[in-house]
């Protein structure tokens, strides 16, 4: 079974990167309102985006790790990654996030339903905030990104929450194939076509990428 782990949010603090201040710390709340996002927003109350320019907005309402993979983290680096080290809104057990399908959604709790987007790339404020030189490089290489979600019916999310997967897209586009696709294998771009929930951002890469022409 599927359920989360840790919902946590994020205040804007001060960092050594380009943009001078960052949300990225997020910290466990028992619960919080899911909701449609403004343009550069997050979907989480209270949750705070300071480089709208690259996060938040419909497409990257929340962000989704899964605490499986912070747990290679933790072995690999060293030290200990809480629930929400990676800018996590939701931390889950048991869910595959690597392996969703784009447009997938996921029932949590009661109420609230997400709907798979695309991966997370990693930027240098990521890399400061952890404080490891070549971290852009190693979390790439590593290809497990956690995913973006967008809010397809808004609610209340707490830990402990269920997840359930509503449905299985008629595709095999995962999380993983487009951040591969973005990064290290751009020859699978075209590939990521047949996901027609694809955001239109990365499906204009994909189709200038395609060796068909496109109507």
């Amino acid at each position: 079974m599927a359920f989360v782990l840790s919902v946590n949010v994020g205040s804007a603090r001060p960092i050594a990167s380009k943009s001078g201040w960052t949300g990225i710390d997020k910290l466990p709340v028992a619960s919080v309102a899911v909701r449609e996002p403004p343009p550069s927003g997050s979907g989480l109350a209270g949750d705070t985006i300071c480089d709208s320019a690259n996060h938040g907005g419909p497409d990257q309402a929340v962000y989704a790790y899964a605490r499986e993979d912070l747990d290679v983290w933790e072995r690999e680096l060293g030290r200990t990654l809480r629930s929400g080290s990676f800018g996590e809104n939701l931390t889950t057990d048991g869910l595959d996030v690597t392996g969703a399908l784009i447009g997938q959604r996921w029932r949590i709790g009661r109420d609230v339903v997400l709907q798979v987007t695309v991966p997370r790339i990693p930027c240098r404020t990521f890399a400061v905030w952890l404080g490891r030189n070549g971290w852009v490089k190693t979390f790439v290489q590593r290809a497990t990104p956690g995913a973006y979600l967008r809010v397809a019916r808004p609610g209340f999310v707490s830990a402990g929450d269920r997840i359930e997967a509503e449905n299985r897209p008629a595709h095999d586009v995962t999380v993983g194939m487009v951040f591969r696709a973005l990064t290290t294998q751009p020859e699978l771009l075209p590939r990521l076509l047949a996901a027609e929930e694809l955001p239109e951002d990365v499906r204009a890469r994909a189709i200038a990428r395609s060796p068909f022409e496109l109507f």
